[in-house]
Parts: C-alpha cells; structure tokens; sequence
C-alpha cells in the first residue's frame, strides 16, 4: 500500500471520533439546550458502564477467544503497567523541570502516566478493520480480535488507573490541602477581642475547630513555638491516622473495579471462550441459547456512538479558563504523544524479536497504540473526587485530546506501514 493509501485508513477511524465527539461537544451547549447536560452525561455514563460495555466485552470476549488466546496475551498486563510505569517517570521528571503549581503536580504525572486504554482503544482499533485494503486480514476476523485486544486493554488499563493513579491523585491533593492549611497558619485571622485563631482540626462535620492564642507581637518565641509545636502534632496525628484510611481506599477502590461490571464481563468472557461446552451454549447457527448472544452484541453497539459523544460533551469542561501555563501543556503533549510511544514502539518490536508476542500484527499495532493515547477521562473524576484542580484538569484534557487528533492518526499510519 502507498503512503496515500495508509493514511486514509489511519485517519478514517480518528475523523469519525472527531465528528462525534464535535457533535457530543455541541450538543452540550446552550444551541442544543444543554442535550448532553453534566446530570444526563452521568446518568448515559452510568448505562454504558452498567450495561453497553459489558455487554459489548463479553460477546467479544466469548466468540473470539480461546484458551490458547489467554495463554498468549500474557505480555499485555505487562505492556500496560509499562506505560504507566515509565510514564509517570516521563512525568515526574517534567515536574522537576517545570516547577509547576503543587495543584498541578499530580495532574502533569497522572496525565503523563495514564492512558485512555479503554474507550479510544474500542472505537478507534476496530474501525482499523472496517477500512479497505487494512493489513490485518479479513474484515470478520479482525475486527472480532480487535474487539477483544481492546476489550482486554479497557480491563487492565482500569485496574492500574484505579490504583496507580488514584494514588498519585490523592497525595498531591493531600500535599496541596496540607500546604493551604500550613499557609492559613502562618496568616492567621484576628477575632474581634484582638487575639488569633489558628485552625488546628477539620472535623467530619467540615467545622473548624480552633484554638484562640494572642497575637504573636505579644508573645515570646518560645510560646509562639510552643503553639506551632502542638499546629505540627496534631497534623502528624492526622497522617499516621489517614495512611491506614488510604491503604484501606485503595483496596476498596481496587475491589471495586475488579467488582464493577465490565470487569465481571471479561472474566465470564474469558471462561466462555476458554470453556467449549459453555462457549457452544451460545455461539454458533446451532447454539441453543443463540438468542443472548445476539442480544448482548446489539447492546454492546450502543457502546461506541455513547462514549464518543459522552468524550466531546466531557471536553466543552476545558473551555474554561484556568492557571495552566502554555509550557505545561505542550511538555504535556509531547511527553504524551511522541517521547511515551517512541520507547513504547521500542519495547514491543524488542519483545516481538524475542518471540514473546503472538504472530497477529494486530497484537502488536494494539501494544504499541497503548503508549500513544491521550490521557485517561477519569483522571477528571478523580480531581473531581478530592477537589483539586477540577479546572485545571478540563483544561489539560481539552488540548491533549486536540492533539491526539493528529499524534494518533501519524503514529496509525507508521504502524500500519511498519507492520503491513
């Protein structure tokens, strides 16, 4: 194929997220009454979570995959918690560079880490299939193994990303909160008696409790520190109390995602394609039960259409403006787009010659796509979920999934040249 020929394939799949994503956008405005508003994208969230993605991992997952499938996708959790390992080293050395704002830092190392490795993987490495004269074989085949590398994908990438990145996200907005607290210490307010109150517990009730000490003009050093000594312990008391609450968060939060519907999708998927008595129950003309995998592959492609428009109506948040420096997010992008799947490309071609990978090269454009994708959306539930950086994290998605346009439509194309 000429390079003409493999662009077009490469960026028929962007371009169609691209319009729907516009179409999701505009649809979130005023023009469109507020269609899409915050509360309806939760509830249509909530279906495709509960119900279309399930639906639509399982029926991929139980026609395509077999025992011996499993056994040799061994390499994929690897690859995935390479990318948010190397990464989040990506991003932690931008952090040192640039110097940004604490509220900023945990967002530069999640968005640097954490790749959208669920619903871009499941529109756009399909679509790859649908296009004439794609490298990958026939149109049935591929996109059934593409349907299941993605699938596959989606589930790790949410296991990391609500452990890994849920972490990174909860220290620095604590860090951030400690550094408020610290600063509102050092300027304290005077009541109306003169004297200072200084903030020393928030309890659950979001009620100040304080203590009123003298202004410090009228007071010795030694007194003053006496103060901040006990401003210091009690903080110190609040940490060692919150580490076991942490660690006991991220287990809950890990439990959940292994618990949460598409992950229970993959796993029966799994056993269903692994299993040739269970996978005979629903598969084939002469399958007695037929009918439910009919039904679950008409609920899974309501998936796709949803989560596009459900991606451009999340991006209109990144329109208001926000403290993110230019240097921030080009740093961002760069680190994202061309550093991460460089190293990426050199890892997969590394293990491909080690013969530690399937000979489909659909595995290998899958493994390698990975690296390049925009940062995860829940990234922005979670700044939602800890209340820090809500703005500044709408405005890193908006301009990180601008230029994927572009990065991921050229690394498409190198791939399907590389591997064609």
């Amino acid at each position: 194929m000429t390079f003409v020929e493999l662009l077009e394939v490469a960026s028929m799949p962007v371009i169609q997220v691209l319009l729907i994503s516009a179409l999701g956008a505009f649809m979130a405005t005023s023009y469109f009454n507020n269609l899409l508003s915050p509360d309806f994208r939760k509830s249509l969230n909530k279906v495709v979570f509960i119900l279309f993605t399930p639906s639509l991992v399982f029926a991929s997952f139980a026609k395509s995959v077999s025992l011996e499938d499993m056994k040799s996708w061994w390499f994929m959790p690897v690859n995935v918690g390479l990318t948010f390992l190397i990464g989040g080293i990506l991003g932690w050395i931008l952090v040192k560079l640039l110097r940004p704002n604490l509220k900023v830092k945990g967002l530069i190392i999640a968005s640097c880490s954490s790749g959208n490795l669920g619903n871009l993987p499941i529109v756009i490495i399909p679509a790859i299939c649908d296009q004439k004269g794609g490298p990958f074989g026939a149109h049935d085949v591929c996109r059934s193994n593409a349907l299941s590398y993605a699938s596959f994908s989606m589930a790790l990438g949410g296991i990391f990303i609500w452990t890994y990145t849920l972490q990174t996200l909860r220290s620095s907005s604590l860090r951030f909160k400690e550094l408020e607290a610290s600063e509102i210490i050092n300027s304290p307010n005077k009541d109306l008696d003169g004297n200072v109150e200084t903030p020393l517990l928030k309890g659950k009730d979001n009620k100040n409790t304080s203590t009123k000490v003298p202004p410090l003009s009228y007071i010795g050093d030694s007194e003053s520190q006496i103060i901040y000594d006990k401003v210091e312990s009690n903080v110190l008391k609040n940490e060692k109390q919150s580490f076991m609450h942490r660690m006991i968060e991220v287990l809950k939060h890990l439990l959940q995602e292994l618990m949460s519907p598409p992950a229970i999708a993959t796993f029966f998927g799994f056993l269903f394609g692994a299993v040739s008595w269970l996978r005979n129950l629903i598969i084939g003309d002469n399958a007695p039960f037929k009918v439910i995998q009919d039904t679950l592959q008409l609920l899974g492609n309501g998936t796709i259409p949803c989560i596009t428009l459900l991606l451009g109506g999340n991006l209109t948040q990144g329109l208001k403006s926000s403290s993110v420096k230019p240097l921030t997010l080009i740093s961002i992008i760069i680190t994202r787009f061309f550093v991460l799947p460089f190293i990426g490309l050199f890892i997969v071609k590394a293990a491909a010659n080690f013969g530690l990978l399937p000979v489909d090269p659909l595995f290998q454009y899958t493994l390698v796509m990975q690296y390049a994708m925009p940062p995860a959306m829940n990234i922005s539930t979670m700044a939602q979920l800890f209340d820090v950086g809500n703005e500044e994290c709408s405005v890193i998605l908006l301009w990180t999934y601008s230029a994927s346009a572009i990065a991921l439509t050229a690394w498409s194309t190198f791939l399907l040249w590389l591997l064609s």
